[in-house]
C-alpha cells in the first residue's frame, strides 16, 4: 500500500491507553482508522499486536498520517494538554492539513486554550474541535461518554464516528454536540469536578461506617453493593464495592494498605477556581478539592493527632439498618446538590461565554460510558427535557420530592458525624447550599454594612423599605459613625 494512498476515515495522534483502545473501538465499527505516534516505535508495536488483523493503518511520519486520511480530514490528537497539544496543532499545519479538514483535541484541555485554538484555526480554515472523553479504559474501549464542542460547521463530519463509538443510554448516543468554542471541554472540566464531589462523598460514607459504626471492609462493601441496586445505582459505587471486597495476598482488604493522601490533575481545581471567578456557589467541588488537599498534609496530621484533641467515638448502640438508611438517603441528597451546582455553574458560563448550551444532552451523555454515570442522570436527563430552561434542578419536582424525603437522614447523619468528630465536608457543605438557597433572607445584610462601614462599598435598600433617603435600585453609603466622609467606593460584585 502507498503511503500517499488516502485510505483511512479517521486519524487518531497518541498510542497511550485512551488512544489504543479508541482507535480498536472504532475500527471495530468498520473504520479504517490511521495511527499515529511521537515515538513511532509504539505504532509497529500497536500494529504487531492488539491491531493485528484490524481495519488499523500505521503511519511513521506526521506527513504520511495525514496523506493516508481521506478528506476532509478528520484527525484526533490524545495527548497530553497544553503545549504538547499547540505543537502538534502547527506539526499538522505544516505537513499538508487543508482547508476544511477537522482537527479533534480529545485530551483533558482547560478550556480558555481551547477558546483560543478555535479561533485562531477557523482563522486558517481549519475546523477545531475540544471533545471531553469521559470512561477510563474501558470506556474507551467499549464505548465512552464524548463531549464535542467548537466550531459547529465540524459537527454533520465527525458526527456519525464520535456517535458510533460512544457509550449508548436507553438506545441514545452519549455524544451529542455541546456547544461554541471551549464549551465541550468546559463540560468535561464540571464532568471532572462532580466527579471529585462524588468521589469525596462516597469516601465520607466510609468512613463513617467503618470508624462511626466499626463495619468490616466486607460489611462496607456489602452496604455499597446495597446501594447500588437501588437510587445510587452509578458507576462509582459500584467500583467502590469492587474494592472493599478486594483482598490482598494475606487476607485482610488491600484498601487499608494504601496510603491516605489523594492526588489530583487540577481538573477539579479548574471547576472551583472557575466557579469562584464567575461567583457561583458551586461549595462541593470546592471542598472535595480542599479534602484532598488536607489529606496530602499527611506527616502534618500524623503530629496533630498526637496533640489535638476531640470526641471519642462512642460504641454504636442504636439501629445500624436504620443509620445506614439515613447515610444512603444524605449520600443521595448530597450527589443531587452536587450535580445541581454543576449545571448552575454551566447555565451561567453558557451566559458569560454565549454559549448554547443543551442542558438535557448534557445529562444524555453523561448517563453512560463516563464516570458519573448513574441512573438519576435519566432523570436529570427528563428535567432539562420537559424544561429546558429549568432555572434550578432542584425546582423540578422529582428533585424537589427526593431531597424532601432525604433530608431527616441527611439532617442526623452530618449532626451524629459532628458530634463523633468526623469529618464530612462535602455532606455538610450539601446541607449548608441546600440551607442558603431555600433561605429568603441570609445575614449578608449585616455583611453588607460591615463593608460599607469600613471602606464606603455601598449597599442596597430592600424594596419594601425604599424611601426618598434610601431609594431602591440604587448603590447607598452611610456615615456610619459621623467621622467618615460621603464619598463611597467603586460598586462591584464578585
Amino acid at each position: 500500500m502507498s503511503n500517499q494512498e488516502a485510505v483511512g476515515d479517521f486519524g487518531l495522534i497518541g498510542l497511550a491507553v485512551m488512544g489504543q483502545n479508541l482507535i480498536l473501538n472504532a475500527a471495530d465499527h468498520g473504520y479504517t482508522v490511521v495511527a499515529f505516534n511521537r515515538t513511532v516505535a509504539k505504532v509497529d508495536r500497536f500494529l504487531n499486536d492488539e491491531a493485528k488483523g484490524k481495519s488499523i493503518v500505521g503511519a511513521h511520519s506526521i506527513e504520511e498520517f495525514v496523506s493516508k486520511l481521506k478528506k476532509p480530514r478528520r484527525m484526533m490528537l490524545l495527548v497530553m494538554a497544553g503545549k504538547p497539544v499547540d505543537d502538534f496543532i502547527e506539526t499538522l499545519l505544516g505537513a499538508g492539513v487543508e482547508k476544511g479538514d477537522i482537527i479533534i483535541d480529545g485530551g483533558n484541555s482547560h478550556f480558555p486554550d481551547t477558546n483560543r485554538r478555535t479561533k485562531y484555526l477557523a482563522e486558517k480554515g481549519i475546523r477545531f474541535v475540544g471533545s471531553g472523553v469521559s470512561g477510563g479504559e474501558e470506556g474507551a474501549r467499549y464505548g465512552p461518554s464524548i463531549m464535542p464542542g467548537g466550531n459547529e460547521e465540524a459537527w454533520p463530519y465527525i458526527k456519525d464516528v464520535l456517535q458510533d463509538i460512544s457509550a449508548k443510554s436507553d438506545g441514545e448516543a452519549c455524544c451529542q454536540w455541546v456547544g461554541d468554542e471551549g464549551a465541550g471541554h468546559y463540560v468535561k472540566m464540571v464532568h471532572n469536578g462532580i466527579e471529585y464531589g462524588d468521589m469525596q462523598l462516597i469516601c465520607e460514607a466510609y468512613d463513617i461506617m467503618k470508624r462511626g459504626l466499626k463495619l468490616s471492609d466486607k460489611e462496607i462493601g456489602d452496604v455499597f453493593s446495597q446501594w447500588n441496586k437501588g437510587v445510587l445505582d452509578s458507576f462509582l459505587i459500584d467500583i467502590t464495592k469492587d474494592i472493599l471486597y478486594f483482598n490482598d495476598d494475606d487476607g485482610t482488604a488491600l484498601v487499608e494498605k494504601i496510603m491516605d493522601s489523594a492526588g489530583q490533575k487540577g481538573t477539579g481545581k479548574w471547576t472551583a477556581i472557575n466557579a469562584l471567578d464567575m461567583g457561583q456557589p458551586v461549595t462541593l467541588i470546592g471542598e472535595a478539592v480542599f479534602a484532598r488537599c488536607l489529606s496530602s498534609l499527611k506527616a502534618e496530621r500524623t503530629r496533630a493527632s498526637k496533640t489535638l484533641t476531640g470526641p471519642k467515638i462512642p460504641e454504636f448502640k442504636g439501629d445500624k439498618k436504620e443509620f445506614v438508611d439515613n447515610l444512603e438517603q444524605a449520600l443521595y441528597a448530597s450527589k443531587i446538590i452536587s450535580y445541581t451546582q454543576g449545571f448552575i455553574l454551566m447555565q451561567n458560563a453558557a451566559k458569560d461565554y454565549g454559549w448554547k448550551l443543551q442542558k438535557p444532552e448534557i445529562a444524555l451523555m453523561w448517563r453512560g460510558g463516563c464516570i458519573i454515570r448513574s441512573v438519576f442522570l435519566k432523570e436529570i436527563t427528563r428535567a432539562y427535557r420537559k424544561d429546558p430552561d429549568l432555572e434550578n434542578l432542584l425546582f423540578d419536582e422529582f428533585f424537589h420530592k427526593a431531597i424532601d424525603n432525604a433530608q431527616p437522614g441527611w439532617r442526623e447523619t452530618v449532626s451524629i458525624a459532628a458530634k463523633w468528630g468526623i469529618p464530612t465536608p462535602a455532606f455538610s457543605t450539601a446541607l449548608a447550599f441546600y440551607d442558603g438557597l431555600r433561605t429568603e433572607d441570609l445575614p449578608a445584610n449585616l455583611l453588607q454594612a460591615q463593608r460599607d462601614y469600613f471602606g464606603a462599598h455601598t449597599f442596597r435598600i430592600k424594596p419594601k423599605f425604599a424611601s426618598e433617603k434610601y431609594p431602591e435600585g440604587k448603590d447607598i453609603h452611610v456615615n456610619w459613625t459621623g467621622r467618615g466622609g460621603n464619598i463611597s467606593a467603586s460598586t462591584y460584585t464578585a
